[in-house]
């Protein structure tokens, strides 16, 4: 019995060895899940063995899984609504702090600008501050394609074609003949006695008779009111009882501009009495202002200030109107430049510039040769060359003073330059003598001059009576 026993018991000792190790066995040395499956046997097995609950184990890190999904969902959405919220305090806060401000502060304005804060000065302590412009609301104005033509229409019984005769003699021979010349005139005033016109000197100088053509055709003569050679400027007048009823009833007093105003860029209209074929007009832009052109007269140069545009200017335009699209004069054609090198450069005397004198030339008698004033000087022009190699003032030099004329008597000497009569400039000698023949003899007028004195000129001003002009010299 006792080795039976003895038996029995290596027997169970032999086996639980073998299934210890056969336990061992079926333990798998190494897992990719092992951190995931749990080893607990069946119950009801008689020959227990190692189970992996792997699908348990599954659900349950599925459920883990979905905890923390819902769990960071969770975080999200309350830092959004914490987000929105410290969004909401804050817009709330600033404006809840500007109202008061504007309460307490009623009479604090806010410019209608930002600023940029810029980089520091170059001692790096103060911070510059530049100013940005906000941008204003505008509104565009539309032009319409008829808008040209429908200035024309209302600017045109405000022009007029002039057509001259003139009498030159052949150098050669010494024969006479006439000669006819065509240019364009603005009409600038009109009263119950005459018609006023204004135009080139250069369209009207020297002529023996001078026609004017209306916008109807229609055609009156017309006489020299006066002129001003070194502007470039003359008043013609015609008789209004010279002019039909229907004329009278259509043609118009020009609308002045300021040319002051004008920009370079601006649209430009010139219309005058092209190549004397009648009314005609060209489109362009203002090209310059204040251009300073060298002009001649085949006598002598003279500077002008003038206005520069690309409109078509052609012989016969001169004295016509160059006119803004609203309509308005802001210029009066005179001269183009003409060369085989050069395309679109015409200009304009600037109606700012010419309207004092065209005023002036507008208020003149006209008077026979017996009524008008004397001086009693001998002129000479001081051009800018002259007065820059020289060192004298721009104006008149009185080369001689007639003995007891008006001048003599007045204190005027030799040497003496005048600069201007009754406040208008005076430039040259043909000026000179046009604005005191423009004048009755016996009329005061106060004469400016510039007087050397110990090398230094110096301004002087006196009253001259004018004399009438000798028999010997009408």
């Amino acid at each position: 019995m006792d080795d039976y026993n003895k038996d029995m018991n290596q027997d169970s000792r032999d086996n639980g060895i073998e299934n210890s190790q056969e336990q061992k066995r079926r333990i798998p040395e190494y897992s990719f899940w092992a951190e995931q499956m749990t080893t607990e046997p069946k119950q009801n097995d008689s020959n227990p063995s190692w189970q992996y609950n792997y699908v348990i184990q599954d659900k349950e890190q599925h459920n883990i899984d979905n905890s923390n999904e819902v769990k960071k969902k969770h975080r999200v959405v309350k830092f959004i609504l914490k987000a929105a919220c410290f969004g909401i305090l804050a817009g709330a806060g600033f404006f809840g702090v500007q109202s008061i401000y504007d309460r307490v502060f009623p009479d604090t304005t806010r410019e209608e600008s930002s600023y940029i804060l810029g980089a520091s000065d170059t001692n790096q302590t103060v911070k510059t501050k530049l100013k940005v412009g906000v941008t204003e609301s505008g509104s565009v104005n539309l032009t319409s394609k008829s808008a040209i033509s429908d200035m024309i229409d209302m600017t045109m019984p405000s022009i007029v074609s002039i057509s001259s005769v003139s009498t030159q003699s052949n150098i050669w021979f010494g024969q006479e003949y006439d000669v006819e010349g065509s240019g364009s005139g603005i009409i600038v005033g009109k009263n119950e006695e005459e018609l006023l016109i204004a135009t080139n000197n250069h369209v009207v100088a020297g002529t023996n008779k001078i026609t004017v053509t209306f916008i109807d055709g229609n055609q009156a003569e017309a006489v020299i009111k006066g002129t001003d050679a070194s502007a470039d400027l003359a008043v013609i007048t015609v008789d209004i009882n010279n002019i039909e009823e229907d004329t009278r009833e259509i043609i118009e007093v020009a609308q002045l501009g300021d040319s002051d105003k004008v920009k370079v860029g601006e649209m430009a209209v010139a219309i005058g009495n092209a190549l004397g074929y009648g009314q005609s007009v060209t489109v362009g832009y203002v090209s310059a202002k204040d251009r300073e052109v060298e002009v001649s007269d085949n006598y002598s140069y003279k500077k002008m200030i003038l206005l520069q545009t690309d409109a078509a200017i052609n012989p016969g335009n001169s004295g016509g109107a160059l006119m803004n699209v609203d309509g308005e004069v802001i210029g009066i054609n005179t001269i183009k430049y003409a060369s085989h090198d050069v395309e679109g450069m015409g200009y304009a005397i600037p109606i700012s510039k010419a309207m004092p004198i065209i005023n002036e030339l507008m208020n003149r008698e006209i008077l026979k040769t017996e009524e008008q004033g004397f001086l009693g000087v001998t002129p000479t022009d001081v051009t800018e060359e002259i007065s820059e190699t020289w060192n004298m003032p721009i104006g008149v030099y009185l080369s001689d003073v007639m003995k007891d004329s008006a001048a003599q008597k007045a204190g005027l000497l030799q040497g003496d330059i005048i600069t201007s009569i009754n406040d208008i400039e005076i430039t040259s000698g043909v000026q000179l003598r046009e604005k005191v023949s423009s004048i009755r003899a016996g009329t005061e007028i106060e004469v400016t001059f510039m007087r050397s004195e110990n090398g230094t000129y110096k301004e002087h001003t006196v009253t001259v009576k004018l004399g009438a002009r000798p028999v010997e010299i009408r």
